[in-house]
């Protein structure tokens, strides 16, 4: 078991039985991070540990979902379900690759199946794309990032913000940085001029105005170059 992570006994939200389920220690040595919100850190991947799943209904979420009260319906529909089947998902403390991606595709699936929020849609699938970069997988890095930017931009159109720690100017941004690298400069350009044409924007988070104004001049040099 690795000294960054510990285990925890939790409640299943959905089947009500007790479920072990592996937390990540708070201080992390971080590398670098990515334009469009990947942290880096030194011989540790957190994002294989974001979700939660259930050993004996397996239903999966991440830690906030998981601890608390779940509305009525969702819950009607997730015990429909996962409680006829009852597959449960096997708990391991140290997740690889494929356990970290199936749980995360797994939690995504059952946001589906409730029609929940395209923001946490989102932030799923961008941390797909991040365990896939992390692992050198550029075609799936590249599928995920794709469904993220799909599923913040249905965000921006359909919940009212801040949702998920975001506002919609960082929405766009994320957007923006998403498509520049998948090499679709085109459309990073037209998600930053939203956010080059807020004029108040540099006084309410001069820091994100900071990243746009950065991106925007990356991303007009790769279209100036890419004419020549």
């Amino acid at each position: 078991m690795s000294e960054k992570t510990f285990v925890v006994e939790k409640t299943c939200p959905v089947c009500e039985e007790k479920t072990r389920v592996v937390k990540t220690r708070s201080r992390l040595a971080v590398l670098k991070r990515d334009e469009d919100g990947c942290v880096h850190y030194e011989n540790f991947n957190p994002y294989f540990y974001t979700i939660w799943t259930c050993e004996h209904c397996g239903f999966a979420a991440d830690e906030k979902t998981f601890t608390t009260k779940m509305n009525d319906r969702h819950l009607k529909i997730l015990r429909n379900e996962l409680l006829k089947n009852k597959f449960g998902v096997e708990f391991v403390e140290e997740r690889t690759i494929k356990n970290a991606t199936f749980a995360l595709k797994l939690a995504i699936s059952y946001l589906e199946s409730v029609e929940g929020k395209f923001s946490k849609m989102a932030k799923y699938a961008h941390q797909l794309a991040w365990i896939y970069r992390d692992a050198g997988d550029e075609d799936n890095e590249k599928i995920f990032l794709q469904d993220a930017a799909t599923f913040y931009d249905s965000a921006l159109a359909k919940e009212n913000f801040p949702v998920e720690g975001l506002t919609d100017s960082a929405t766009i941004y994320l957007i923006a940085a998403i498509y520049w690298r998948l090499g679709e400069y085109e459309k990073c350009e037209t998600y930053l001029s939203r956010l080059m044409k807020d004029d108040g924007l540099r006084y309410r988070d001069p820091k994100l105005y900071d990243k746009v104004r950065d991106l925007w001049g990356d991303v007009r040099g790769a279209l100036r170059d890419a004419k020549k």
